[in-house]
């Protein structure tokens, strides 16, 4: 298990290098000059070209390129064009309450999900599979942007259920960066603020889970057909199991399998992808300064959350491999 750990590990250094080589070279092809950006469109040519030598953006890409990455091997990601703040600091300073709407997501994505897919495929050719088709059509269909306005304005401005926007309501005092304000909240048994949290946290989520949850319901209704199909089942039913016992004693543990790739990935792609929705609901979180920093042509902190991101993705595909290991006995790693 550790050779295969470190092979992985190995493996995803050429994958980290590529990454980083093709956003270098797509930022700096972009246009935009983070110097002008900077000083202002009246700023003159003597000036910004000062702020550019101080920047280090007069030197040739490759050189850029490279004491970057000797940076980043060093584990310094650099400094913030707009704020001179650590891209470390401020990329992690964000990161939390990516995490923390990434995880309501996928909560709610998995209870969707799995609920669906299992009826689905127990009540095959039923009105309940048909439904969750339907559902689950949509749920890949409908762009994220547009489910998130649609919620706004049902619950928001309509019923007035659920705040529209933000992390936390500001009068409560505490920052909107503040690193899991649900999870602190709930330890420390502050109810108000563990409630006013988690009324944000709602449409956001529901939002994010839209896409994740359709595929997992899909993928769940397909695998546990196939794994209902199998010998061991009709031996089990032979034997007089109820169908509860069968579904969730015998195929269940078989037919997560596959449907735990789907899981690890979909989550990857949440902490990555949740830029619109971070966008629609003001949610200050990575994708909300992603958005930010381009616009800003802030090369260094768009390199730094990528990075990250990429570093992220690679890790949640490692622990997903691993724990088929677990789910399937059958499976070694050597």
């Amino acid at each position: 298990m550790a050779a295969y750990v470190a092979r992985r590990l190995l493996i995803a250094i050429p994958i980290l290098l590529g990454i980083s080589l093709i956003v270098f070279f797509m930022l700096h092809s972009a246009g935009g000059d983070p110097a002008e950006l900077m000083l202002g469109l009246h700023a003159d040519p003597v000036s910004i070209a000062r702020l550019r030598h101080q920047l280090g953006l007069d030197r040739p890409l490759a050189v850029q390129y490279l004491d970057f990455l000797g940076q980043a091997l060093r584990g310094n990601l650099g400094r913030s064009y707009q704020s001179n703040e650590l891209v470390t600091h401020e990329v992690l300073q964000r990161f939390p309450a990516t995490i923390e709407l990434a995880v309501g997501a996928m909560l709610i994505a998995v209870v969707i999900g799995f609920g669906m897919g299992t009826l689905a495929a127990v009540r095959r050719h039923s009105i309940f599979d048909y439904s969750s088709t339907l559902v689950a059509l949509a749920g890949v269909s409908i762009p994220t942007f547009w489910l998130g306005l649609i919620l706004i304005i049902v619950f928001g401005l309509w019923l007035r259920w659920l705040p529209i926007s933000g992390r936390i309501d500001p009068r409560i005092g505490l920052s909107p960066s503040d690193h899991f304000v649900i999870v602190n909240a709930l330890i420390h048994g502050d109810w108000r603020v563990f409630d006013d949290a988690l009324k944000h946290l709602i449409l956001p989520a529901i939002t994010l889970a839209g896409w994740p949850a359709a595929i997992i319901a899909r993928m769940t209704r397909a695998s546990l057909i196939e794994t209902l199909g199998q010998d061991y089942i009709r031996t089990a039913r032979a034997k007089g199991l109820r169908d509860r016992a069968i579904v969730f004693g015998h195929a269940y543990r078989n037919a997560l399998i596959p449907v735990l790739t789907v899981v690890g990935l979909e989550f990857g792609s949440l902490l990555g992808g949740a830029v619109v929705t971070e966008t629609v609901f003001a949610w200050p979180g990575v994708g909300s300064l992603t958005i930010t920093a381009i616009g800003d042509r802030d090369y260094q902190l768009v390199q730094g959350i990528v990075l990250l991101l990429g570093t992220v993705f690679v890790v949640l595909n490692l622990l997903v491999d691993l724990v088929y290991a677990f789910l399937d006995p059958r499976i070694r790693y050597g």
